[in-house]
C-alpha cells in the first residue's frame, strides 16, 4: 500500500510540473506570437526591419542569410519533436516505456522545444518588411485592431481547450485515472470523440493561422514562422463531415451544460466518471 501511496505521489508531481511548465511555455508564446510583433507599432519602439535597404542587398547579406538558416532549422527541430513522437510506432515504444506519464512527456518535451524556438529565434530586422502599415492614420489604428483581434483569439483558444478537456491534453487526467483505477480515459470515451481526437491534432488552427499573419509589419523572420506553421497545420488535419457533425453536437452540449449547469446534476451524481466519458 505504502508502495502504491509513493507511486501515485511520484506520477502526480511529475503531471503537476508538467502542467506549470506547459503554462509558462504557453504565455511566453503568447507574448512571442502576439505581443513582441504588435507592441513595438503602439508603444512606437523600434522598427522589426529596415525598409531602406532593397532585397537584392538583403538576400546577399551574410547575416540575414545565418539568421534564416538558424531559423529554419529551429522549426525543424520543433516540427520533428512535434510529429515523430506523434508517429504510431513511436508512440507504442514510447507508452510502453513511459505509461501513464506518455502524454505529459509528449507536452514537456513540445513545452521544451518551443522554449527553444523562442530563446534562439533571430529577428532580421536588417532586411525589409514585405508589408508594413505606416500611413496616417492607420499606422495608430491598425496596431490597435490587431491587438483586439489578437487578444480575442487568445481568448477563444483559452475557452476552446477548456471546453475539449484540457486536462487530457495535457496528461493529467491520465495520471488521475489511474492513481483511481480507472483506466485510460481516451477508452472510455466513444468511437466517434476518439475517431476525432485521431484526426485532429490541433483544435485552434484556425485561431492560430490568424496570430500569424494578421500583424501591422511582416518581417522576413515572422514570413518565414507564419509560412511554416501554416504549412505544417494545414498538413496535420484530416478532418471530415462526420468529424464536423461531432463538434457541432458536442458545442452544443457544452453551451447547454454552461447555461444550466445544475439541472440533472442530483440525477448523474452517481453514474462516476466513466459514465461522463462515455457521453463524451
Amino acid at each position: 500500500m505504502a508502495g502504491f501511496d509513493f507511486r501515485a505521489v511520484v506520477l502526480c508531481s511529475v503531471a503537476l510540473l508538467n502542467f506549470v511548465f506547459v503554462f509558462v511555455t504557453g504565455a511566453d508564446f503568447v507574448r512571442f506570437i502576439s505581443f513582441r510583433a504588435i507592441y513595438h507599432n503602439i508603444t512606437g519602439g523600434a522598427p522589426v526591419c529596415r525598409d531602406s535597404v532593397p532585397w537584392s542587398v538583403a538576400l546577399r547579406d551574410s547575416e540575414v542569410l545565418k539568421a534564416l538558416g538558424v531559423d529554419l532549422a529551429l522549426l525543424t527541430l520543433f516540427s520533428v519533436q512535434h510529429s515523430l513522437l506523434a508517429w504510431a510506432p513511436v508512440k507504442r515504444v514510447c507508452q510502453s516505456v513511459l505509461g501513464v506519464l506518455n502524454r505529459a512527456m509528449y507536452c514537456t518535451t513540445t513545452a521544451l522545444a518551443l522554449q527553444v524556438l523562442m530563446r534562439y529565434w533571430q529577428p532580421l530586422t536588417s532586411a525589409p518588411c514585405l508589408w508594413s502599415v505606416s500611413s496616417a492614420p492607420w499606422n495608430i489604428w491598425f496596431p490597435l485592431i490587431c491587438f483586439t483581434v489578437h487578444f480575442l483569439c487568445w481568448a477563444l483558444i483559452c475557452s476552446i481547450l477548456l471546453i475539449f478537456d484540457y486536462p487530457e491534453f495535457l496528461g493529467l487526467k491520465q495520471v488521475y485515472y489511474e492513481c483511481l483505477g480507472l483506466g485510460d480515459p481516451l477508452s472510455l470515451k466513444s468511437p466517434r470523440a476518439q475517431r476525432l481526437f485521431s484526426h485532429l491534432r490541433h483544435p485552434v488552427c484556425v485561431e492560430l493561422l490568424l496570430l500569424l499573419w494578421l500583424l501591422p509589419s511582416l518581417s522576413l523572420d515572422r514570413c518565414v514562422l507564419a509560412t511554416f506553421l501554416t504549412l505544417y497545420l494545414s498538413l496535420a488535419h484530416s478532418l471530415d463531415q462526420q468529424d464536423c457533425d461531432y463538434l457541432r453536437t458536442q458545442l452544443h452540449c457544452k453551451l447547454q451544460l454552461f447555461s444550466s449547469p445544475q439541472e440533472g446534476s442530483t440525477k448523474n451524481n452517481d453514474n462516476g466518471s466513466k459514465d461522463q466519458n462515455k457521453q463524451d
